[in-house]
């Protein structure tokens, strides 16, 4: 099976790659720096030859109004064309779980992106995930203002990238979905909750303030919109665990 990973330098891509090849799959890593562009289509037709699977766990460079429904109606339409020109058999595409019930640019965005998946000729899987770990240290950053992190005292069952991985890869080799399957953490836990063990954990002095209406990552949460629905995929790894690690720089990037 020769499956084609679309932004395989990220965390999610390399990981996607790594846990396909570690079960016999050709996995092939496409990105700018191997040489395609999905924003152009350069390099797009070449990589899809012979391609059985196209994977694409691709994210938008920039979080400015516009940038995410810009990269992703254009991403997508080009990916989308070099696999029905490649006689790809199943796109599987990674998105958020709440894309349908939050409203800012990001999560249209992939809610579009997800339309546009669905409305294709080629068969389809919609993996949903879960806010990832890093996620909340860059919404930290983010939700900062003086020596407050004002955070959403929301639930949510936040995930590791490897377990994304692990999921994505799984759906990769199956037969297609032609619908939504979800990965999520395998804690409940709550937003400002984990937001103070970020806190802490890096010992900046700053006080987390659970606000309602903070928002994340551009979008008004309520009680229950970050949690996946029944019949999820739960991974292993537990927030403590991740939070222990050596610490990765915030990109300012949600994946």
């Amino acid at each position: 099976m020769r499956v084609v990973v679309a932004g395989a330098t990220g965390r999610i891509g390399s990981r996607t790659v790594a846990r396909l090849r570690d079960h016999g799959v050709e996995a092939v890593p496409v990105s700018r720096h191997h040489g395609v562009d999905v924003l152009t289509g350069d390099g797009l037709s070449e990589a899809l030859r012979g391609a059985e699977v196209l994977v694409d766990v691709t994210d938008a460079p920039a979080r400015t109004e516009g940038a995410g429904l810009h990269f992703f109606r254009t991403a997508t339409t080009n990916l989308l064309a070099a696999a029905v020109a490649a006689g790809v058999e199943h796109h599987v595409v990674l998105s958020a779980v709440g894309a349908d019930l939050l409203w800012s640019d990001y999560f249209r965005a992939k809610l579009l992106q997800e339309d546009m998946v669905r409305n294709s000729p080629v068969p389809h899987s919609v993996v949903r995930s879960t806010p990832f770990f890093e996620s909340i240290e860059v919404m930290v950053e983010r939700n900062t203002f003086a020596d407050e992190v004002r955070v959403a005292p929301v639930l949510v069952r936040p995930v590791s990238t490897e377990d994304v991985a692990v999921t994505v890869a799984h759906v990769a080799v199956g037969l297609p979905l032609f619908g939504l399957g979800e990965v999520a953490g395998p804690e409940v836990r709550r937003l400002d909750e984990l937001a103070s063990e970020v806190v802490t954990a890096r010992e900046d002095g700053r006080v987390v303030v659970p606000d309602p209406r903070a928002r994340y990552f551009g979008a008004e949460l309520r009680e229950r919109t970050l949690l996946p629905g029944e019949g999820a995929r739960l991974g292993h790894m537990a927030f403590a665990e991740w939070l222990g690690r050596p610490v990765v720089p915030a990109n300012g990037r949600v994946s």
